[in-house]
Order: C-alpha cells, then sequence, then structure tokens
C-alpha cells in the first residue's frame, strides 16, 4: 500500500495550517509557497478536507483556510482516510466498500492483510496533527541554534 501525493500533500498542507493557525486565515497561495505544492492542487485537496471536516474557510478579503478543529482531535488517519480513501492493502478488506470473494471463506492470506489493514490504521490514528506540530518546532528549535 502507498500513499498518493494526495495523501503526502494534503498531510502536509494540514500540519502547516496547524503550525500558523495563530496568524489567522491562511491562503492556499501562502501554503503552496511554504510547502512547494501546487495552488491548483491544494484546492482541490482542500475540497476534499473540507468535505470531512477537517478544515474550514472563510471568503472574502480577510478569508482563508484554518482547521476546523483542534489539531490535537485530528489525526493523520482522519486526514489520510479523507484523501485517499480506506487505508487497506486489498479491496476484500475494507470495511466501508468490501468487495466480494468468492474464495474468502478458504482465503489463506486473509488473516495477513487484515493484521496488515488493523496495524497501519492504529498507527495513523495514534499520531495527532499538534503531535507533528511538536516534532517540526523542536526540529526547527534545533535547526536555528
Amino acid at each position: 500500500m502507498k500513499v498518493s501525493t494526495k495523501g503526502r500533500y494534503g498531510l502536509k498542507a494540514v500540519v502547516d495550517l496547524a503550525i500558523n493557525q495563530d496568524n489567522g486565515m491562511i491562503s492556499i497561495k501562502s501554503i503552496a509557497q511554504r510547502q512547494g505544492i501546487s495552488e491548483n492542487y491544494l484546492e482541490q485537496l482542500f475540497a476534499s478536507l473540507k468535505k470531512s471536516a477537517i478544515i474550514k474557510s472563510v471568503r472574502g478579503a480577510q478569508g482563508g483556510y484554518m482547521l476546523a478543529r483542534p489539531a490535537d482531535r485530528i489525526t493523520v488517519g482522519d486526514v489520510l482516510r479523507s484523501l485517499e480513501g480506506a487505508l487497506c492493502p486489498v479491496e476484500c478488506m475494507d470495511f466501508e466498500y468490501p468487495t466480494e470473494c468468492e474464495k474468502s471463506e478458504t482465503c489463506v492470506t486473509a488473516p495477513v492483510w487484515a493484521k496488515l489493514r488493523d496495524k497501519v490504521n492504529e498507527v495513523v490514528d495514534s499520531i495527532k496533527i499538534s503531535d507533528l506540530v511538536k516534532d517540526y518546532e523542536i526540529k526547527t528549535k534545533k535547526v536555528s541554534k
């Protein structure tokens, strides 16, 4: 299972919003510049993130984007599932949209895929956006010394 650019860039953008949240509403342009991501691509990602209530936006001259809830209440899993869909190594193990398999009753590899799915979700659900902000702050303090 690979995380696509949607997941990687979307996570970077959400962490960027969290890092800069004290500055009020954040423009897509400023995130794009800091993260090296196309504004048009960010707009597409933000549509999914808004739909999932991870971010919110305000229109107008003082508008922009911000997190829809505190960074300690958003997990990496929330962001990745919003952008990537289920974090599942094989379609038949997807909880939301399982694909019927004629051999599901006798599949000898099913336990492997189920354990992999569960562990991946466990890890990404254990990491909060606020954890990534703290990591960033520690790294930037070390670099600035």
